[in-house]
């Protein structure tokens, strides 16, 4: 689940390598980036001091102690945590590469990497993770329209997204034209709905999952 976060708060680059040297060195050029960053050496750490509340992205190298960048990862997906992630390794192998790709690594750069292939990529993760926050948040607030709503009119909202007509509507519920009517009126209220169009697209959009981005 995704958790809500205040609009004050400013992205942190969580970076985590079990060499302090790199450490010390990708938070040098972090914070000449004027960004905030934390360093961490172990994946355990990382996970123990991690809020997926605040926004930011995070820097792995594929190989950190017994847990590897690629399992952290795996384990974020796992737990619908789904922190943009940036792979920075000097094994840059093809299938090293893919399987961080799978597990929800948006880039894979290669050490040394220059500070303005970093750069680019944080900001593209950043992007990203503003953006996924964004729907998470909208998915959201939907659900809990739609959770506000009775069972018949929840009725009514299924057959209206699937183009079903009031009339129709009213022959299968066994209803007349008008009560189909009534419901609807207060569903598209309670859903704040201007339109049929924009009904459809409150119910897709409630229907989604950022985490499957």
């Amino acid at each position: 689940m995704v958790k809500s976060l205040s609009k004050n708060q400013e992205p942190t680059i969580y970076i985590v390598d079990d060499d302090a040297v790199v450490c010390r060195a990708v938070g040098m050029m972090i914070k000449a980036m004027n960004l905030d960053g934390k360093s961490y050496t172990s994946v355990e750490e990382f996970i123990e001091a991690y809020d997926p509340t605040r926004p930011g992205c995070v820097l792995l190298d594929v190989r950190i102690g017994e847990v590897s960048g690629l399992e952290l990862l795996e384990r974020l997906m796992q737990e619908q945590l789904r922190l943009p992630a940036i792979i920075i390794s000097a094994h840059g192998d093809v299938p090293t590469a893919v399987r961080a790709m799978k597990a929800g690594a948006l880039n894979f750069l290669e050490k040394p990497c220059r500070e303005q292939q970093l750069w680019e990529a944080i900001q593209e993760a950043l992007k990203w993770d503003a953006d996924h926050r964004k729907t998470a948040l909208r998915v959201e607030k939907l659900r809990k329209r739609i959770a506000r709503l009775n069972s018949g009119e929840r009725k009514v909202l299924e057959m209206l997204v699937k183009g079903r007509a009031n009339r129709s509507i009213a022959a299968t519920l066994d209803l007349s034209v008008r009560t189909i009517e009534v419901r609807r009126s207060k569903l598209m209220k309670k859903m704040k709905a201007t339109s049929l169009a924009e009904l459809v697209q409150m119910h897709m959009i409630a229907n989604h999952s950022p985490q499957a981005d």
